[in-house]
């Protein structure tokens, strides 16, 4: 039993010790994900939608195939959020949504916004990460100046 609690484990848990602090995860990629995320249900709803409009010029199976591959690509992407290309596919995902604008116009409009929804988390993650790496570094100079623990900086104002 417990062998199998272990196979189960992720490498962070199986890592872990005691007075091991928790790493923080980037503000940045949970706004991406998020982002990418919503943008599959759209683009799995604008599917539906170019389906009930569009089946009497292109095939069924190419609008709903096409629209399916496009959501997965979406919500797949988000596991390479954390590596130096993964933004760079972000990107790319955005473009292709708004070329679909070429088939349903109406995608235009909302592959626009979504690259702008993606602009907006991308940059504010970023600065978002910056101030918590800098808080860190802040926390983590005043407890090796207080190393008994006193009372937090500014709790007596």
């Amino acid at each position: 039993m417990e062998h199998n609690r272990k196979r189960r484990m992720t490498k962070a848990q199986r890592e872990w010790r005691p007075g091991t602090p928790k790493k923080r995860r980037s503000i940045k990629v949970t706004f991406a994900s998020v982002v990418l995320t919503l943008e599959a249900l759209v683009v799995l709803f604008a599917t539906l939608a170019a389906f009930g409009l569009l089946r009497d010029t292109i095939p069924p199976a190419l609008i709903l195939s096409v629209g399916v591959v496009l959501a997965f690509a979406l919500v797949a992407s988000c596991a390479f959020l954390t590596k130096p290309y993964g933004i760079a596919i972000g990107w790319a995902l955005q473009l292709l949504i708004i070329a679909t604008g070429f088939i349903e116009p109406t995608m235009f409009l909302i592959g626009v916004l979504f690259a702008l929804t993606w602009l907006y988390g991308i940059r504010t993650g970023r600065r978002l990460d910056a101030e918590n790496v800098e808080r860190d570094r802040q926390q983590a100079e005043w407890e090796r100046a207080n190393p008994e623990g006193g009372s937090e900086p500014g709790a007596n104002l």
